[in-house]
């Protein structure tokens, strides 16, 4: 099993709380889809917290942490991490995450702790 946790644009958050739609997040047309200097703002991001780029494809770029065992799947529409069940790389995940939403432009979405982030 695993632990996910995601990252959306704000503009996501705001479309997906206003749906009311329990499976809004099944059609990807929901996504509002990152900027071109988003994606590359994360990628940057992530390489600079020690993730390392194992390979691009058409699904997006996938990294992994090699200390913490998280992989992490940065598309168009979002950034997707994913850690084994070990508290310490569930923290690290969730951490990142949330450190990544400091400009304002992102949201964490934790579904197993409940949803969106909130400040």
């Amino acid at each position: 099993m695993s632990y996910d946790i995601q990252l959306y644009s704000t503009e996501t958050k705001a479309k997906e709380q206003q749906s009311g739609d329990k499976n809004f997040f099944d059609n990807k047309d929901n996504l509002v889809p990152f900027s071109k200097e988003q994606v590359q703002q994360l990628k940057e991001r992530l390489i600079n917290y020690d993730y390392i780029l194992e390979r691009e494809d058409k699904n997006g770029l996938t990294f992994r942490h090699a200390e913490y065992g998280i992989s992490a799947l940065l598309t168009g529409r979002g950034l997707y991490f994913t850690a084994g069940w070990g508290e310490e790389n569930i923290f690290e995940a969730g951490m990142a995450a949330s450190e990544f939403t400091d400009s304002g432009e992102f949201e964490k979405y934790d579904p197993q702790n409940g949803g969106w982030e909130e400040f």
